[in-house]
């Protein structure tokens, strides 16, 4: 078994730990990592958040083995709510095996490829320019805008695009180290906005 291939075990025994100490509120990704770094699994090594290029092969493999895992529940009727906002485990209402299988998933499919985990620092900057010019959309579910509009401070989900982006940039700004903030507070609204951005579209 290849080095990586031993690393995607170790990733699915050390999340579905996790998952479940977290219970139902489940964890964001950033915390999972925090946790996957942590000296009970050494499993990442410091990641510098603001560097796409140190991001992108932790996030891949990650949710590479958060879908590995999702397919393993679903004979014990579990499955895994999964956005970089909350990631939880939840009871799935199909009995094992006569579920039938649902839409075609983009996401779902580029993450299984493992090809996609060697994609060059050029080819990972073009897909996240992509995205956000909004020419990579997959529309996100109910729960993640929600959990996205709580991050940004709403109640409920603001009425328009605009209102929730006014409000990013205000937060941004106190984010920001240099006032006191955190490159992981940023990278948390980043992803926040990302989503909503995806529901507005």
């Amino acid at each position: 078994m290849s080095w990586l291939h031993k690393q995607i075990e170790h990733l699915i025994v050390a999340a579905e730990h996790e998952l479940r100490a977290a219970g139902p509120s489940g964890l964001t990704e950033l915390a999972l990592i925090k946790a996957l770094q942590s000296d009970r699994w050494e499993l990442i090594g410091p990641i510098d958040f603001s560097r796409t290029e140190q991001l992108y092969p932790i996030h891949f493999l990650l949710f590479h083995a958060l879908h590995r895992l999702s397919d393993e529940l679903l004979a014990g009727g579990e499955s895994i709510h999964l956005s970089p906002l909350q990631i939880r485990l939840f009871p799935t209402d199909s009995v094992s095996g006569t579920s039938l299988p649902g839409p075609k998933d983009a996401l779902r499919e580029f993450y299984m490829d493992l090809e996609q985990y060697y994609l060059s620092n050029t080819a990972i900057s073009d897909m996240m320019d992509r995205f956000w010019a909004g020419t990579i959309v997959q529309k996100p579910n109910s729960a993640s805008v929600i959990s996205a509009a709580e991050v940004l401070g709403f109640e409920s989900l603001p009425p328009t695009f605009d209102t929730a982006k006014r409000r990013f940039r205000q937060l941004m700004m106190k984010a920001h180290p240099d006032r006191g903030g955190s490159t992981v507070e940023v990278q948390h609204l980043n992803e926040a906005f990302a989503v909503l951005k995806a529901h507005y579209s």
